[in-house]
């Protein structure tokens, strides 16, 4: 414990508060998750099919979008309760478009035949040519639907 409470303190202050910010808005979009209807929780976004081109960012939004997205990560580690991929995504919408840096999550699947269940789901988020969240894999997963906000919104 003793460990983390030290890497908490070596953060300068802007990471500190967006680490913060980020377990915060974890725990909301977990209970979210868990209580409200998924067509609810994605209604302020622009839904399409499939992938789109996404516009390109200045180099001040990706740098927000990269520490936004280092922060959800490092955040999503210590929290006691779930912080998988889809509240990871939503995270990420959340921060980013309170920043106003444009992006969109995905949503995929693929067959599992390991599994009982026989399929897995998996959600990223992206911000111009960058996974933001749930990059790990997201190849494997065929995107079922996008989720854009901001500029990335899909006219």
């Amino acid at each position: 414990m003793l460990h983390k409470v030290k890497k908490f303190i070596n953060l300068d202050g802007e990471e500190k508060k967006l680490f913060l910010e980020a377990y915060a808005t974890l725990g909301m979009m977990r209970t979210a998750i868990l209580t409200v209807s998924f067509k609810r929780l994605t209604r302020s976004l622009e839904h399409v099919a499939k992938k789109r081109e996404l516009p390109a960012l200045n180099d001040q939004e990706m740098k927000i979008a990269r520490q936004v997205g280092q922060a959800i990560m490092r955040a999503s580690a210590y929290t006691p309760w779930e912080s998988a991929c889809l509240a990871q995504s939503l995270t990420a919408q959340k921060m980013l478009q309170k920043r106003g840096v444009p992006g969109v999550f995905y949503l995929g699947a693929m067959k599992d035949e390991e599994s009982e269940e026989k399929m897995k789901a998996h959600a990223w988020s992206q911000c111009g040519d960058t996974i933001i969240t749930g990059g790990g894999g997201h190849e494997e997963f065929t995107v079922l639907s996008v989720f854009g906000w901001g500029k990335a919104k899909f006219k």
